[in-house]
């Protein structure tokens, strides 16, 4: 069976519904309520609470396709196989099946005609070594073993390389059994049981992943036991069809292909040509992707210098500098985004939804750089002139370009390594410091702790999230919605659209509004019903193609109506005295509250 993007997330889908999961949509890119992350990295972000302990509306057996974004490896895009954007299979178990079920039924996947068909012998398989955290995984090893893969091609490895999470710095997490597919059986039937890291590069290619979860991480950094014990899986959508397609690149595959005729034809230039060539392909392919994804995305990612939208900023930026290296004219970068939106248009709709967003932002945001790149790369050559092979720019002068020219430091230090110089970080976000009062450079470590960790004082600041909400409503326009929130111990986050700050008039009604109905003591009821159902009933909710077709709503009297994952206080009088601290702009027609709750 020839395998495309389609047949491929069908198959997955089917095979395990026909194994009693019940199919959930895609989340988000951003995590709702996880300041521990800026974006979704893998299945289990929008799946925390459940796998917690907390009741799934579809049930305990679940199966997905999971939109993801990571960029800790974003400079090794341009290679054969990294990519910020990615899609994820998982299949996940709530306290149901445990390892019995999920290494043969990964073993049926993998090996069936009927499914994936890969030959048993060119499968190998890793397992988790044990430490004082958790003994041997022997019951892994013995189930791969029963199923057919040959002794000799079971492998052991440490925690760094088979245990999995958690995905922030506390959570879910467990020993793992990795899926790899041999590349050079002459070097893999030379290997001991403890030997796999020592294989040449290119000797197997990892296909899925099962992992255990049966520990939580805590805050001091201790393993404790989970309540319910859970599977989660991952299966990378791009190298499976990689893989199955005998392709030497993600890149090659069909998910790829509209966008590479479309720069072929814009540039005059061929992917295949080698080189930088093939390697700028590879980088605006892969950022205008992930940028189409994160501007398309239903809570609302913009360009801007914090957060979410700085690294979208810093893509689309890399992007045409990339899209310049080989003759991309100005104003392209929205003709691959259309091929993008194209190609994925029946399995993310939300794409098409808001394909005039994409477009702008795009447009906007390439012509903003392109007014100022030329000069700047003019001004970091200069720089670059007066350096000694080896030399470091410092940190004020690597400042100056980005606030002067609008260079993140990172295409900073990636212009600097291809003529073998360094950039002074440190320095530079020193100089950062000094002049915005604060470095974002490490935003994503600013938080002490996030929803997920369903603590008391997290739980409270998320229900005065619903009233605060339904408030804004009230004092601003009905028209008012939730573009995104981040809540930690100390505070809650809500970001919503509209034009312009609240009056000081306007503050202290919305801040009597939600008081009002702390001080009622007003019961939080939670009801299950189908989707269609909480429509009809006037409940809101931007997220709810998270939970498919059953959801959980909550009701807070007359006052708020929402769908919602949880949790939640029991009444709100346990929340305390309501207070705007702080009001922000996140970009253009979308801003920011910053509220905390008072214990009286």
């Amino acid at each position: 069976m020839k395998f495309t993007s389609e047949t491929l997330r069908e198959t997955y889908l089917k095979f395990f519904q026909s194994k009693g999961h019940a199919i959930i949509p895609s989340a988000s890119l951003i995590p709702e309520n996880d300041p521990t992350v800026l974006f979704t990295t893998a299945g289990m972000h929008p799946l925390v609470p459940y796998l917690l302990g907390e009741k799934h509306p579809a049930g305990n057996r679940l199966t997905d396709v999971q939109k993801c974004v990571r960029t800790g490896d974003i400079d090794e895009v341009g290679d054969s196989s990294h990519c910020t954007f990615f899609e994820m299979l998982g299949n996940w178990s709530l306290g149901d099946y445990f390892k019995e079920e999920m290494i043969p039924w990964s073993f049926e996947f993998l090996t069936s005609p009927k499914y994936l068909g890969i030959p048993v012998d060119d499968i190998a398989v890793t397992c988790f070594a044990g430490d004082n955290d958790c003994p041997r995984d022997e019951e892994s090893a013995a189930l791969w073993e029963k199923c057919g893969i040959k002794k000799n091609h079971i492998f052991f490895l440490p925690k760094s390389g088979n245990w999995w999470g958690p995905a922030g710095t506390t959570g879910p997490c467990g020993p793992d059994t990795e899926m790899h597919i041999i590349r050079n059986h002459a070097e893999a039937d030379k290997l001991g049981p403890y030997d796999f890291d020592k294989a040449p590069a290119g000797t197997f290619l990892e296909v899925w992943n099962d992992v255990f979860m049966q520990y939580n991480k805590n805050a001091e950094g201790k393993y404790e036991p989970l309540k319910q014990k859970n599977v989660d899986t991952g299966m990378g959508l791009e190298r499976t069809l990689c893989i199955l397609g005998g392709k030497e690149s993600v890149y090659e595959t069909d998910v790829f292909e509209e966008a590479i005729a479309e720069i072929e034809r814009l540039t005059g230039k061929k992917y295949g040509e080698g080189g930088e060539v093939t390697r700028a392909f590879r980088v605006i392919l892969d950022h205008v992707r992930t940028a189409t994804f994160m501007l398309g995305d239903p809570k609302g990612v913009v360009p801007s210098n914090t957060d979410q939208g700085y690294i979208l900023r810093r893509i689309i930026r890399r992007a045409v500098r990339f899209g310049r290296n080989i003759g991309l004219p100005q104003g392209s970068l929205k003709q691959v985004a259309y091929t993008i939106i194209n190609k994925y248009k029946d399995v993310y709709p939300e794409l098409v939804n808001n394909k005039g967003k994409i477009e702008e932002e795009l447009e906007k945001e390439e012509l903003k750089f392109s007014k100022t790149l030329q000069q700047g790369i003019r001004e970091f050559e200069k720089v670059a002139a007066n350096l000694p092979a080896g030399g470091v720019i410092d940190g004020v002068t690597a400042f100056h370009l980005y606030d002067t020219y609008g260079f993140p430091v990172e295409i900073t230090g990636e212009m600097a390594r291809e003529l073998g110089l360094k950039v002074d970080v440190e320095g530079y976000n020193a100089a950062f410091a000094e002049h915005q009062e604060k470095s974002r450079a490490g935003s994503e470590q600013k938080f002490a702790c996030g929803l997920a960790d369903h603590k008391e004082e997290t739980t409270k600041l998320h229900t005065a999230t619903h009233l605060l909400h339904a408030a804004l409503k009230i004092v601003c326009s009905p028209d008012v919605e939730q573009k995104g929130s981040n809540i930690t111990e100390e505070r809650l986050r809500f970001d919503f659209n509209f034009p312009r700050k609240l009056t000081p008039e306007e503050v202290a009604e919305v801040e009597r509004l939600v008081n009002e109905q702390i001080s009622k003591n007003v019961p939080v009821v939670m009801k299950e019903m189908s989707l269609e159902e909480a429509k009809k009933e006037g409940f809101t909710g931007l997220f709810e193609s998270k939970y498919g077709e059953r959801v959980k709503t909550y009701t807070i009297g007359d006052f708020s109506k929402e769908i919602c994952g949880g949790p939640h206080a029991a009444s709100t009088g346990e929340l305390g005295k309501f207070k705007i601290a702080k009001q922000e702009n996140v970009s253009a027609g979308i801003k920011r509250i910053k509220a905390v709750l008072i214990n009286e």
